[in-house]
């Protein structure tokens, strides 16, 4: 079995630079939800010269919508969403200083070069793995944007969140090489 590498957000540098695509991490610390409402209202804030409500430096943003908890729970589930939809958004986060992008599928030429640029990884997770990830939320607090209501941003202290690299630092592509390798074998 292969190792499982261990991550901490915010993130240092040094331990995203090593990683390749398909390694499978373990992500702990602090991360923030953001959906494509929110990446509207922060670029349309940036681009208004007015300060975002996360820093966005170092830090990881995990594409979800988590619904309502249930008594005794932190978080409800929270499967990640489909990241095209915040690819018009994505560069201009990661020249903010955006480290780690969490959703599921595939993305557009762009956030591959903005990701290799800005040396940036997005870890994909499992689609239907909702209620598994929200066991790994530990704490779940509303940070800005109440109207978006379950897009509204949350800061999250997660533990071991299981995520697979898809696109690492140099701009590799799970999505584009995953499929050649498996048509050669």
């Amino acid at each position: 079995m292969k190792e499982i590498k261990q991550i901490q957000a915010p993130v240092i540098q040094e331990q995203i630079e090593g990683l390749k695509i398909g390694e499978m991490v373990q992500l702990s610390g602090v991360i923030y939800t953001a959906r494509d409402a929110a990446h509207k209202r922060m670029v349309n804030q940036l681009k208004e010269g007015k300060p975002l409500p996360i820093e966005l430096e170092n830090q990881a943003i995990f594409y979800v919508g988590p619904s309502p908890a249930k008594p005794g729970r932190v978080i409800g589930s929270c499967g990640p969403t489909t990241s095209s939809r915040m690819d018009s958004y994505a560069p201009i986060l990661l020249e903010q200083g955006l480290k780690i992008m969490i959703g599921k599928g595939q993305r557009s030429p762009e956030v591959v070069a903005a990701a290799k640029k800005h040396q940036a990884v997005y870890l994909v997770g499992i689609g239907g793995a909702a209620a598994l990830m929200s066991q790994c939320v530990k704490k779940a607090e509303l940070v800005d944007y109440p109207d978006l209501g379950t897009e509204a941003i949350r800061r999250l202290e997660v533990e071991k969140m299981p995520l697979i690299v898809a696109i690492d630092t140099k701009g590799n592509n799970l999505f584009e090489v995953g499929p050649k390798q498996y048509a050669e074998k």
